[in-house]
């Protein structure tokens, strides 16, 4: 292009640089992204160059007016895309996907969430595009039009396309099969760049579309057999110890087991909780598994015993599937389910998907009386949530399931002097710091809900599962929580083990004799046959990735959807292993028996999800009762 004359290109190559130069410092500035060597650095600042010369390049195909205009509106939504990402980093410390970009009907909902995460440094994102506008309006020498010619584009694009096709191979040599590794959004970022991975994310996304219409039911007999091979026997004694009792379920919203048994400034944090323990089954051992849908995956991996979706949540890309969830298996059995959640019934796209896993009721916010004087944050107080909830609660057909969604200990754990019971922690995390004070709050509405039920008689005949839904403080955090936890740091090992929640099955009648803590490994997707097997209910023919809890062999195991895994002796993270007895890195081959099963299982349930298998599964079993019959 040396016989070109630059100036055709001065405002595009401009755009381009402040661009790239402002995506560059996000990295370095917004994102965690981990570096090893010059290369990885390398790849990281060139990465975003060839999409954007590729994106700016349309403008020379347009006249002077149109190109100006295309060059400002790009830059600004390019920029928006990476706001939008440094945003999400900061509250979920990933990357964001299609499906979440498309879910602004959450938007509404998220009010101060969204304020907490806003600095007044963010406009400083947008300064280019301003800076664009001025030369425009000043008709500045460096915005002079010159057309390009056939030819020169041509040139152009050549170049671009080398780029491009350097910066992929550099990567390819950095992380062999890299494209295929799509679990791991920060590889992708670190070596193709936000922009091409939000293109690479379209084509998944497109993929996944194809794969529902490209489906068929041969493709269930694989996953069929694996499941198979993997059932366990439920333990004799507990089989049947809860049938025809009503269902309690609780979310605990942002819960985390590190809170259990624990106190600041030498006062126990979930006192209730503590007790509460102490009359019923605990798990100490137990993982979440949520992936970007957060509470909506962690109700999904409950309900179904599959897992979430790597990118999006399956609430919002799926909810039309067919489902074998709790609630519709236990409606053939007598029961009726409802949810209580104060929240607006499309939130999630809740009022679609609570209807495919068979709920008869949904309580959403319309049902509940919410003013200023009840309400912080997200929403209703959990002790008003749980106050209103009883008296629709009376109401329902019994046996039921039922299942209570709390908000209160939510982002950005807000709550008003009145409520606070423990004080704010000390650290430079604001968001540690007040985490304490809402998780108080919430241990004490849930012992208010038990004295609740205990008072309207509808204690002693149910079964009551508390859990943990997902993580509330992100590795954002780290550097507060090592101090509350007296360490020196957070390693990736410490991080796989903070993602334990507490998971409580309390019986009245049963645990309160016999308590039980329970340390095998376990996570979300065991919740499901485990309790259909406590209420007597054969899991044979069902499609479930998750085992009996109280199973005897029941295996020591947790994959986590980034693909870490975690196993008696061994924590997977990040393609390294470590030994849970010393949090060290261990060879590698300690960790290779698990890996190809976490791969499958991760694999398996989303071959189900995207290929909506279960139509097909829900047809087979019609005929063969027909042939039965």
């Amino acid at each position: 292009m040396k016989h070109l004359s630059l100036r055709k290109y001065r405002f595009v190559l401009i755009a381009t640089i402040l661009l790239w130069i402002k995506t560059y410092i996000v990295y370095k500035t917004s994102f965690d992204i981990e570096i090893e060597s010059w290369k990885q650095e390398f790849i990281l600042f060139i990465n975003p160059l060839s999409f954007l010369l590729f994106v700016f390049g349309f403008s020379f195909f347009m006249k002077e007016k149109a190109r100006n205009r295309y060059i400002i509106i790009t830059s600004f939504l390019t920029s928006f895309v990476l706001y939008a990402n440094v945003m999400f980093y900061r509250f979920f410390n990933d990357f964001i996907t299609l499906p979440v970009l498309f879910q602004t009907s959450n938007m509404g909902d998220l009010g101060n969430s969204v304020l907490e995460l806003f600095r007044f440094t963010d406009l400083m994102l947008f300064a280019d595009v301003a800076l664009l506008v001025w030369l425009v309006r000043k008709k500045s020498a460096f915005v002079h039009f010159e057309p390009v010619t056939k030819k020169e584009r041509r040139a152009y694009y050549f170049i671009v396309a080398a780029i491009a096709l350097f910066n992929l191979g550099l990567a390819e040599t950095e992380r062999p099969e890299l494209l295929t590794r799509t679990f791991d959004r920060e590889m992708l970022v670190k070596n193709i760049g936000t922009y091409n991975y939000h293109i690479y994310d379209i084509v998944l996304q497109s993929k996944s579309k194809a794969q529902r219409a490209l489906a068929d039911s041969s493709e269930l007999a694989d996953i069929e057999n694996y499941i198979r091979a993997n059932e366990k026997a439920p333990e004799k004694e507990l089989f049947g110890i809860a049938k025809n009792r009503n269902i309690i379920v609780v979310s605990m919203e942002s819960l985390q087991s590190f809170v259990i048994n624990n106190t600041i400034d030498g006062q126990e944090i979930t006192p209730f909780l503590n007790d509460f323990i102490k009359q019923s089954y605990y798990f100490d051992n137990f993982y979440h598994q949520t992936g970007q849908g957060k509470t909506s995956d962690a109700e999904f991996l409950v309900e179904n015993s599959l897992y979430p979706l790597g990118r999006g949540a399956v609430f919002f890309t799926h909810a039309t599937n067919e489902y074998m969830a709790t609630p519709e298996i236990l409606k053939k059995h007598g029961y009726y389910s409802a949810v209580f959640h104060a929240n607006n019934k499309s939130f999630w796209n809740r009022d679609i998907m609570y209807q495919s896993l068979g709920y008869d009721k949904y309580f959403s916010q319309e049902y509940f009386d919410v003013n200023e004087e009840n309400s912080v944050g997200w929403g209703l107080k959990d002790k008003d949530f749980f106050e209103q909830s009883i008296p629709y609660l009376k109401t329902l057909p019994q046996p039921f399931y039922t299942k209570f969604i709390t908000l209160t200990n939510h982002f950005p754990f807000e709550l008003g002097e009145e409520d606070k019971m423990v004080p704010e922690y000390t650290s430079n995390s604001r968001t540690l710091n007040r985490y304490f004070p809402t998780v108080r709050y919430m241990d004490e509405s849930l012992k208010t809900f038990i004295e609740g039920l205990k008072k309207e008689g509808l204690y002693e005949n149910s079964i009551i599962i508390l859990y943990g839904d997902h993580y509330g403080i992100s590795e954002n955090h780290n550097k507060a929580m090592a101090q509350y936890l007296g360490k020196e740091e957070i390693t990736p090992f410490d991080h796989v083990q903070l993602q334990r929640v507490p998971f409580i099955i309390h019986i009245p009648g049963v645990t309160d004799k016999h308590p039980k803590v329970i340390s095998k490994v376990s996570g979300q997707i065991d919740v499901k046959p485990t309790l259909l097997h406590l209420l007597g209910i054969d899991t044979k023919e069902d499609i479930h990735f998750g085992q009996d809890l109280f199973a005897e062999d029941k295996m020591d195991f947790a994959v986590l959807r980034d693909g870490s895994f975690i196993t008696k002796d061994y924590v997977f993270k990040a393609n390294v292993c470590y030994d849970k007895k010393t949090g060290l890195k261990t060879d590698i081959s300690y960790c290779e028996p698990y890996m190809e099963k976490a791969k499958q299982e991760l694999d398996y349930s989303d071959k189900i999800v995207y290929g909506d298998l279960l139509r097909f599964y829900d047809n087979k079993n019609e005929k063969v009762q027909e042939t039965k019959e």
